[in-house]
C-alpha cells in the first residue's frame, strides 16, 4: 500500500501548550514514523507554512479568542478548505466543533474519509460558562450542537467513554471509537526528580501538592487553593506549587494569600523536562477540572510515579484508575481525597502511578489511529521522510 497523505485541522492549537497541539504533534511523529505524509493545518497570526518534526505546519491567518490565553479562531473556512484543495489529503482529522465543521461536508464531497476528534464535551463547556438560570436550556442546545456537528463526519474518535457518552447517546448513524490518547514515558519519568529541586519547590516536611494546568475558569484551580487551605488549617504542613498561566492566576494567587496558603504561582513552564521535574518532585498532583474528557497533565504526572486526585464527575477517573482518588469537586472532599492518598506507603503509590501510565504510550495512540485510516507502518518508513516532501513541494497556506 502507498504512502497515506492525512490531514489534521484544528481550532485552538495553543501557541505553547495545550492538550489539542500535544496530541497533534504526537500523531505527526507516530504518522511520519510509520511511512505517512502529515500535515497541520491550524489558526496563526498569518498565512504560512513551516516544515516541523514529521510533516509541515499550516497556519491560517486568524483573530485571538479575548481572554484565552493566545488562542485563535479560524473565521475564514473557506481559506481552509482552497489549502486543502490544493494538499488533496487522503484522510482529515477535525479536531474542532465551531468554525471547522463545515470541513465534513468538504471531505464528503470529495470522497475523503473523514475523522471528527472530540476534545471536550459540549454540555460541560456550556456550563462551565453559562449562568445559573440558563442551566435548563443546556441539554437541548447541547444536543443541537453534537448532531450538527457529528453527522458531517465519516466516524468520532474519543478519548475516554465520558467523551464518548454525550455522542452515543443521539443514537446516529456515525460510528464512534475510543481511542486513548498517550504520554511521552521517557520525558515524564519518575527519575526526573531530583532532591535540589524538591528543596527548591517545598520544604522537608512539607507535602508538595501540584497543580499543572491553565488557569481558566473551567479548569477550577480554585477547588485546589481551597483544599490545600483546609489541609493547612487541620494541621497538615503542605505547600501548593502550581504550574500554569492565564487570566485567573492573579485571582487564584490572592485567594491563596487570603486562605494563608503556602504557595508558589510558577506561572506557565515552557521547559517540558523543567515541568516533569516538578511533577516527580510532587508528593500528590490535583486536577480538580470537574468536566475534564481526558487530562494529559493528570496522565504525564501519573508517568512520573506522582498520584493524582481528580473530580469524580470529570473523565480523568477512567485515566486514573486506581492510582490516585476521584472525589466530587468540592473542597472538603478533594482534601480528604489528598490525605488518604498521602497515607499510602510511598514507594506503593508512586509505583501503581508509574505503571498506570505505562497502559497510555502515544505508540498505541497512533497504531489505533493508523488502523482507523486503514494505513498500516510501511516497510520503507523513515522518521522525518513526510518533512523533506512537504518542503520540496512548496503548498503554502492559501494557495
Amino acid at each position: 500500500m502507498p504512502e497515506v497523505r492525512i490531514a489534521h485541522v484544528a481550532n485552538f492549537y495553543g501557541p505553547r501548550s495545550g492538550g489539542i497541539r500535544t496530541t497533534m504533534n504526537a500523531l505527526t511523529a507516530g504518522y511520519a514514523a510509520a511511512g505517512h505524509e502529515v500535515h497541520l493545518v491550524v489558526p496563526g497570526p498569518r498565512d504560512a507554512w513551516e516544515p516541523v518534526p514529521g510533516g509541515t505546519l499550516h497556519t491560517v491567518a486568524a483573530p485571538m479568542v479575548p481572554r484565552t490565553g493566545g488562542y485563535r479562531m479560524i473565521t475564514r473556512p473557506d481559506a481552509v478548505r482552497s489549502l486543502l484543495d490544493g494538499l488533496e489529503p487522503d484522510r482529515i482529522e477535525v479536531s474542532d466543533r465551531t468554525t471547522l465543521l463545515g470541513l465534513g461536508d468538504w471531505a464528503r464531497a470529495r470522497g475523503v474519509p473523514s475523522i471528527l476528534m472530540v476534545h471536550e464535551r459540549i454540555d460541560g463547556v456550556l456550563r462551565a460558562f453559562t449562568p445559573d438560570p440558563f442551566d435548563g436550556l443546556l441539554p437541548p442546545l447541547a444536543e443541537r450542537w453534537n448532531r450538527r456537528s457529528v453527522a458531517r463526519f465519516d466516524r468520532v474518535v474519543a478519548t475516554t467513554e465520558y467523551a464518548a457518552a454525550e455522542v452515543e447517546r443521539l443514537g446516529l448513524d456515525v460510528p464512534v471509537h475510543r481511542v486513548p490518547l498517550g504520554v511521552d514515558l521517557g520525558l515524564f519519568r519518575p527519575s526526573a526528580a531530583t532532591e535540589r529541586r524538591r528543596r527548591s519547590l517545598a520544604g522537608e516536611y512539607e507535602a508538595l501538592v501540584v497543580v499543572a494546568s491553565r488557569l481558566s475558569a473551567e479548569k477550577r484551580v480554585d477547588l485546589a487553593v481551597d483544599a490545600v487551605a483546609r489541609l493547612v488549617h487541620d494541621g497538615t504542613p503542605a505547600r501548593l506549587v502550581v504550574a500554569g498561566g492565564g487570566q485567573h492566576l492573579p485571582r487564584l494567587r490572592r485567594r491563596a494569600e487570603r486562605a494563608g496558603v503556602p504557595h508558589r504561582f510558577m506561572a506557565f513552564v515552557p521547559d517540558r523536562e523543567r515541568l516533569a521535574g516538578v511533577l516527580a518532585c510532587a508528593d500528590v498532583v490535583v486536577a480538580p477540572g470537574p468536566i475534564e474528557t481526558f487530562g494529559l497533565a493528570a496522565l504525564e504526572a501519573l508517568a512520573c510515579g506522582t498520584p493524582v486526585v481528580v473530580s469524580r464527575t470529570s473523565a480523568l477517573p477512567e485515566v486514573v484508575g486506581d492510582a490516585g482518588a476521584a472525589p466530587a469537586p468540592e473542597p472538603a472532599a478533594i482534601a480528604a481525597a489528598v490525605r488518604e492518598v498521602l497515607d499510602r506507603p510511598v514507594a506503593t503509590r508512586r509505583a501503581a502511578a508509574r505503571a498506570r501510565a505505562e497502559l497510555f504510550p502515544w505508540s498505541l495512540t497512533v497504531e489505533r489511529m493508523l488502523a482507523l485510516h486503514g494505513a498500516p507502518v510501511l516497510p520503507s518508513a523513515r522518521r522525518g521522510a513526510a518533512t523533506h516532501r512537504a518542503a520540496r513541494s512548496g503548498v503554502r497556506a492559501g494557495a
